[in-house]
């Protein structure tokens, strides 16, 4: 799941027909160009919420064109010529088993609920995919027209098909809709519950679409906290993944030194973007990696 706030919180991504073309249009360009499948994605008003899947480890390049080519072209829409993104690094978490896909799919989706913005997923105005979700459809936009010239190449229509994401290929379309669906209904009831008990109420839709761009949040931003880079549920599937991170960091490093001592036929490991891209160097296959990656247990025995 790819996550990234827009600077000072502020509403760059305010809902209106132009910004949802825009983001949904960036979005699809560059899934295309990175070659990766989207699963979900919703817009906020000063952040989004998308999950990928990447079997080519080229997330890279779709963050570095999504959020480049959206910062400039909403930049143009704003009148507005500073930093559109938060100096922050975007947030990239790996969601080690399909129950952890579900849940991040699922907060993402109410995720306008539990900031008490609207009461369920329909009402929200802005970018979400969650009807595509449900009937395994896509989503499309055209061109923006005060960013992209006629001329210039780029598509003029870009239809991004929802992906269903790993795990879940034995469900019909039916039982993932009633899955997906089911989740976020039950997420829904228990903020509709907690608002009820505090006495409070959504903004509404309404009020969200009156909202300025260059207003922020009132409320206070949480600042030091720990920024994950695994999010699993399951105690084994996290201690994998991690060290699975770990191994990555230390084949990497021992590549790197070999590479800068002369070494020829130095093998990078799968997942390395900058020296493949700038230096060209070898890397393992992504199949070489999957068939070494074995399942976690649910208790492993002690070495």
């Amino acid at each position: 799941m790819i996550t990234r706030r827009c600077s000072e919180r502020r509403f760059f991504l305010r809902p209106d027909e132009d910004t949802n073309n825009a983001f949904i249009y960036c979005l699809g360009v560059a899934a295309k160009r990175a070659n990766v499948q989207v699963t979900f994605s919703v817009a906020m008003s000063n952040h989004h919420h998308t999950g990928i899947h990447d079997s080519n480890g080229s997330f890279p390049i779709f963050t570095e064109h999504f959020h480049g080519l959206l910062a400039r072209c909403q930049n143009a829409h704003l009148s507005r010529f500073e930093n559109f993104w938060s100096s922050e690094a975007t947030s990239v978490v790996r969601l080690a088993e399909p129950n952890d896909i579900i849940e991040k799919m699922t907060y993402a989706f109410t995720n306008p609920s539990s900031a008490d913005l609207v009461d369920t997923v329909e009402e929200w105005p802005g970018v979400t995919t969650f009807e595509a979700t449900l009937s395994g459809g896509h989503v499309t936009a055209t061109r923006p027209r005060h960013f992209f010239r006629d001329d210039g190449g780029m598509p003029d229509v870009i239809s991004l098909r929802v992906a269903r994401p790993r795990g879940f290929e034995d469900l019909t379309q039916s039982e993932w809709a009633d899955l997906v669906s089911g989740r976020v209904r039950a997420k829904e009831a228990d903020h509709r519950q907690r608002r009820a008990a505090k006495g409070n109420s959504v903004l509404g839709r309404e009020h969200v679409l009156r909202q300025k761009p260059f207003d922020c949040p009132s409320g206070h931003e949480p600042r030091f906290q720990m920024s994950p880079q695994v999010a699993a549920k399951n105690k084994w599937a996290r201690i994998e993944a991690l060290l699975r991170n770990r191994g990555f960091i230390e084949k990497y490093r021992a590549a790197f030194l070999a590479h800068l001592a002369g070494l020829a036929n130095v093998l990078f490991p799968f997942g390395t973007y900058w020296m493949r891209k700038i230096a060209n160097v070898a890397c393992e296959a992504a199949d070489t990696v999957e068939a070494a990656t074995q399942e976690p247990t649910a208790n492993p025995a002690p070495a």
